[in-house]
């Protein structure tokens, strides 16, 4: 495991009293990383909906950074002014912010594509556009302090892979991949500039997100295990921060990734590795 000293030689970003802003911060892999990190000496910025959640999350974060360095914001990302809201009142209370984790997102399924507009519209509006709100109100404020900085969204192995179940979901995490490949071309050909953008890719992990369980499945990582992964790949300089989880490893993802995207270079159907004629292929490829 990476020590908190060789994280934090690593990444200045990440160093005691700077300020990390953590969206969907009141449970999951954000909360996780908000503990986290307030181990760490930062001063945490939980924005999330707000409520009960958000009140209890930010109690439990402040007995391990202290209430001072705790801002809770109720914040609903699809609204690009509440965003900026939220980057007003971060850098308000504490002059700076070195880490932008763009996390928020909901997997409810607005079902198939040519129905649920208005759900559809809405999951978009969170896990795709909550993203670029962030990184508008903040990557100015942060670019221009001239000072390190980190932007991590989250994206998904389902904008990769796209598996047939929850197609909004899997568009809006298509675009996050997108949308931070991007930004980090951006940003390392922006002049002066000194933040690097990453693209968080968890596994199967047990959040908000995962229906009908309600406790941790055994394939399942746990946030903090998301966390301690996300912070050695940092330290690796990875930009894509691919998590395994206690059932898929490295190797297996590599091995569907690399079948999703030979459904263009071998001109195969859509999402070949769930059509019929192409099953047994995708099987005997991955036992290969």
């Amino acid at each position: 495991m990476t020590t908190d000293a060789e994280i934090q030689s690593a990444l200045p970003a990440l160093a005691s009293g700077n300020v990390a802003v953590i969206t969907g911060g009141a449970s999951g892999i954000g909360l996780a990383a908000a503990r986290r990190l307030a181990t760490m000496g930062l001063k945490i910025v939980l924005a999330d909906i707000g409520g009960a959640r958000l009140d209890e999350a930010a109690r439990a974060v402040a007995t391990i950074a202290g209430d001072s360095a705790v801002l809770a914001v109720a914040t609903d990302v699809s609204k690009a002014d509440e965003v900026d809201r939220l980057a007003e009142k971060a850098f308000d209370a504490f002059g700076g912010v070195s880490l932008l984790m763009n996390n928020a997102g909901v997997g409810n399924n607005p079902g198939k594509p040519w129905e649920n507009r208005d759900g559809w519209k809405r999951l978009l509006d969170i896990n795709f556009w909550g993203v670029v709100h962030g990184v508008e109100a903040f990557a100015p404020r942060m670019l221009a302090a001239g000072k390190p900085g980190l932007i991590v969204n989250t994206g998904s192995k389902q904008g990769i892979t796209t598996p047939p179940g929850n197609l909004a979901y899997n568009v809006s995490k298509s675009g996050v991949k997108t949308f931070t490949e991007g930004l980090a071309h951006a940003l390392r050909n922006e002049p002066g500039a000194r933040i690097a953008a990453h693209l968080l890719i968890p596994g199967f992990t047990f959040t908000g997100l995962t229906e009908g369980a309600t406790e941790k499945p055994a394939g399942a990582w746990t946030g903090e295990q998301v966390i301690e992964f996300m912070l050695g790949a940092l330290v690796r300089g990875d930009f894509y921060i691919l998590c395994p989880d206690n059932e898929a490893t490295r190797p297996i993802d590599e091995k569907r990734m690399a079948w999703a995207i030979g459904d263009i270079i071998e001109n195969r159907p859509a999402l070949s590795r769930w059509h019929p004629d192409h099953k047994d292929a995708f099987a005997a490829f991955m036992d290969s």
